[in-house]
């Protein structure tokens, strides 16, 4: 039931990938995102590519693909990054000043077979948003002193 086919194959291949715009600038919010995810999703359609789940994050992108044996990982991060950035600059030209030469990714991306754990990688994907809100929330403010176990005073002197 979970397995694929071509003319001669049966396949399962899901490859987690996580990706960043150049210097992780934080540039993927409002309508910026819903058109990013647009894109992704037209390109990943042409190469027959199933998005399992998705996430833009502010400052990188994550995906759980179904990628067919076909094409190498490689290939299909060189086909998503390169052409999403052109049709990026393409749309938003007032980027192209922020990002010379048309680099809208930076060089690298994360890659992992998701295999037997993919309903976890899944899992991961929806709540990374709601775990990066929560890491942001953490204070390293203490109310009461380590040493003294005393109440720290809370107004400035």
């Amino acid at each position: 039931m979970d397995k694929n086919s071509l003319s001669h194959t049966s396949w399962n291949c899901k490859y987690h990938i996580v990706f960043a715009p150049k210097y992780r600038r934080q540039i993927i919010y409002g309508k910026l995102k819903q058109d990013i995810g647009k894109i992704l999703r037209d390109l990943c359609e042409r190469k027959e590519i199933n998005i399992i789940e998705a996430e833009c994050c502010p400052d990188h992108i994550h995906m759980l693909l179904e990628i067919p044996p076909k094409y190498s990982i490689s290939q299909i991060m060189g086909y998503l990054k390169g052409k999403s950035s052109l049709i990026i600059f393409d749309r938003h030209a007032n980027l192209k000043y922020k990002y010379g030469n048309r680099h809208f990714w930076c060089r690298g991306y994360y890659v992992d077979t998701a295999g037997k754990n993919a309903k976890k990688i899944q899992d991961y994907i929806k709540n990374q948003l709601k775990e990066d809100y929560m890491a942001d929330q953490i204070s390293m403010k203490e109310f009461i002193d380590p040493f003294t176990g005393e109440p720290v005073n809370k107004s400035k002197k």
